[in-house]
């Protein structure tokens, strides 16, 4: 089982405690626990099982505005005063930085609510063997598929966040996540795709034979791809490619990138960076929300934001540090957001469909293509070509570009919402994308 609360918080006490005694200004402490148990089969069998138990420690102290920080995975009492005795040293050998501090007393959160965040049911060896030998019986029942692999992961874990000025809070959270990996093969070609499903309860995983038939239906669906020759064309983009869009526009705003004056969006506060039609939140209360918290990694509050309203930037993510940097006060994101998403457009996944006489449909980039600097966006793709609402034929070996400036206007998303992840959005439809090809 993983530590209770009352054994981290002695921990972190203690710590608090002893760094205050050796000249510590102010400091901060984060002690965690977690166990985490993997099976994974490969074309059908048993392919190895494994667990883990995690016991970890972070500490931060400040003398004045000079600041350092040490971990350690080894909690007994002599290692924690070794630990903190060189942070204290390697704090007062430090330059001084007018921006370090604890957060703002008054910024800090009050209270844990209670998020159903945690489900303390555990899954036997061979439950969980169980559960993926049906998963790779579905997965491997098309004679297309030649090869399987599939996993199913348990994760506990439990946490305090305390700190000098009276901070002393922290929840447990877990989840369960399995995954489905299959290749398929013909005469033409040899294709690869997956499904996966993680949530913090058990009870709300895909079921086995329902995950392993759609990631056999993604893949055996991407044989014989074609190729296209380059063309300006409206893109469609799946669910799940779609989220990453929406991850490239938080690092966008992240106060770290803005105080250094790295990001494409700095100085467009109240100014209008996507269509009239599109709204972003940040909304941290969600219950059973995989990104949900009642605080941050500094202890400070965190309250639903609308980043974007009606195509309006509203807000950065603001962390105590870079916000005392740009004169602002922390929102409660050191660490990032929480659960992120775009609000559900008017338009339905069909319609979106069949609004071009022709466009692509994206599964799959491939590359790390976010130039957050310049705005810039190239990636590899593969996907479908859309003829009047019909998927007619996958499409691979072709590069996406655009810059985000323009993306950002031209989206238009649909009405599929569904909160699968920590960032999650509709289907989404950017016009006028350049498609190189053949």
């Amino acid at each position: 089982m993983v530590k209770d609360q009352e054994y981290l918080e002695k921990k972190a006490s203690y710590c608090l405690d002893y760094a205050k005694k050796l000249g510590a200004t102010s400091a901060s402490v984060n002690v965690g626990s977690s166990i985490s148990e993997t099976v994974n089969f490969r074309n059908k069998s048993l392919d190895e099982s494994n667990r883990s138990d995690n016991l970890g420690i972070h500490i931060t102290t400040y003398i004045g505005k000079k600041k350092s920080s040490i971990s350690s995975s080894n909690l007994l009492k002599d290692n924690l005063n070794t630990l903190i005795e060189k942070c204290i040293e390697t704090t007062k050998n430090t330059p001084d930085d007018e921006f370090n501090s604890l957060p703002d007393k008054d910024l800090l959160a009050k209270e844990v609510k209670d998020l159903n965040l945690y489900d303390d049911t555990h899954i036997e060896n061979d439950d969980k063997i169980k559960y993926l030998s049906r998963l790779e019986a579905s997965a491997s029942s098309d004679k297309k598929i030649v090869n399987t692999e599939s996993s199913l992961t348990e994760d506990k874990s439990n946490f305090i966040l305390a700190n000098s000025d009276g901070f002393c809070k922290g929840f447990k959270t877990s989840s369960f996540v399995a995954s489905s990996v299959a290749v398929a093969k013909d005469d033409q070609s040899m294709e690869r795709d997956y499904e996966y499903t993680l949530k913090c309860h058990l009870n709300d995983i895909m079921g086995a034979e329902e995950l392993g038939k759609a990631a056999a239906e993604h893949t055996i669906r991407k044989l014989s791809p074609k190729k296209i020759g380059s063309d300006k064309i409206a893109i469609i983009f799946d669910k799940r490619i779609a989220k990453v869009i929406l991850s490239t526009f938080a690092s966008a705003i992240s106060s770290s990138a803005i105080s250094r004056g790295t990001s494409f969006l700095k100085n467009k506060i109240d100014q209008k960076i996507f269509s009239d039609t599109i709204n972003i939140y940040d909304k941290p209360d969600i219950i059973k929300g995989l990104g949900s918290k009642c605080f941050d990694s500094e202890g400070v509050k965190t309250e639903t934001l609308k980043l974007v309203e009606k195509g309006i930037l509203k807000h950065y993510l603001i962390d105590t540090y870079n916000g005392k940097k740009l004169n602002l006060k922390s929102n409660g994101r050191c660490g990032g957001t929480s659960n992120l998403y775009f609000d559900n457009g008017k338009t339905s996944y069909k319609d979106l469909l069949n609004s071009h006489s022709k466009c692509l449909y994206i599964t799959e980039t491939i590359g790390h293509g976010s130039n957050i600097v310049t705005g810039d966006y190239s990636v590899g793709a593969t996907g479908f070509l859309v003829e009047n609402g019909e998927f007619k034929y996958p499409i691979n070996e072709i590069t996406i570009a655009g810059n985000f400036k323009d993306m950002f206007q031209n989206i238009t998303l649909a009405n599929d919402l569904e909160f699968e992840y920590s960032t999650n959005s509709p289907t989404m439809m950017i016009e006028g994308m350049v498609v190189a090809g053949k």
